[in-house]
């Protein structure tokens, strides 16, 4: 799974999520980026309130959390999400001494990524894509 580290830069970058079912998120900066939560429609929604979103826990948890704004929470996409946000930059996976590396090409140069969970990968890839720059681990 992605790190949340990851995902902050992400988001940080400018990565913008559209809350949709099966998404993973994390409760950031409320001591709970450990406890990751997971969009569904018969449990958790995004619902819309005037000009913002909220996302609502629908009386299943156990625990008093009724909404949070999708501003506090942190998308923490899946491989293939990660992989359709590269979009045609992305050229393989592929394992390398251990580890994935995932290849993509950055302004018309190849590059490459590798961290020991495929998610990882592509994320740093994607950050390196959006960012332009290097990404040093």
């Amino acid at each position: 799974m992605i790190s949340v580290q990851t995902a902050r830069l992400l988001r940080d970058a400018g990565v913008r999520w559209q809350p949709g079912s099966g998404d993973r998120f994390v409760v950031v900066d409320r001591g709970m980026d450990a406890d990751v939560f997971v969009l569904s429609e018969m449990t958790v929604e995004v619902h819309r309130l005037g000009d913002r979103k909220v996302i609502g826990f629908n009386g299943t948890t156990e625990w008093a959390l009724d909404s949070v704004d999708d501003q506090d929470a942190l998308w923490l996409p899946r491989e293939t999400q990660l992989r359709e946000l590269l979009a045609g930059t992305f050229r393989q996976l592929r394992r390398v001494d251990g580890e994935w590396q995932v290849d993509i090409e950055v302004n018309g140069e190849p590059a490459s990524v590798r961290h020991t969970d495929a998610e990882e990968a592509y994320g740093l890839a994607l950050l390196q894509l959006v960012t332009g720059e290097p990404v040093l681990r």
